[in-house]
């Protein structure tokens, strides 16, 4: 199963839509783009493995693998990126602001159980992070 999260990057955050089989899914926040450093910024654009994950704090989640230079990024429930989160993604029902949103845990549970039935497929969790399109005048091309 591919996910598609289309980003929009600002100063203060990074907000994006979570799309599977062209299907909107939920938003997600991040950090913002900080050229990938560790705690503090986004993850870089790309394709990356999704697995699930347990722990005490976040309970069931998701863990987003092969992230260049970056370890354990996870995909939990979080409303304020500057406030709650260290790299990591976290999916949102509804936009509130710029890296801010409300219902992160219904966004989550809608993840967790779109990735739980490929999983027992037997198939593979790809996200694909790609950020704005760039849009051309008619006529002038690259």
């Amino acid at each position: 199963m591919d996910l598609l999260l289309h980003r929009q990057y600002f100063k203060e955050g990074t907000n994006s839509a979570l799309f599977v089989n062209g299907h909107f899914i939920c938003f997600m926040i991040e950090l913002p783009w900080l050229k990938n450093k560790r705690q503090v910024s986004c993850i870089p654009e790309g394709i990356y493995e999704l697995k699930p994950r347990f722990s005490n704090r976040f309970k069931d989640h998701l863990q987003v693998v092969g992230v260049y230079q970056r370890t354990l990024i996870l995909i939990h429930p979080a409303n304020d990126a500057l406030k709650e989160l260290e790299g990591c993604l976290a999916p949102v029902s509804q936009l509130s602001g710029i890296g801010k949103g409300w219902s992160s845990r219904l966004a989550m549970q809608k993840l967790l159980s779109l990735c739980h039935q490929a999983i027992e497929r037997k198939e593979d969790i790809s996200l694909i992070i790609k950020g704005p399109s760039l849009t051309l005048p008619k006529g002038e091309g690259m």
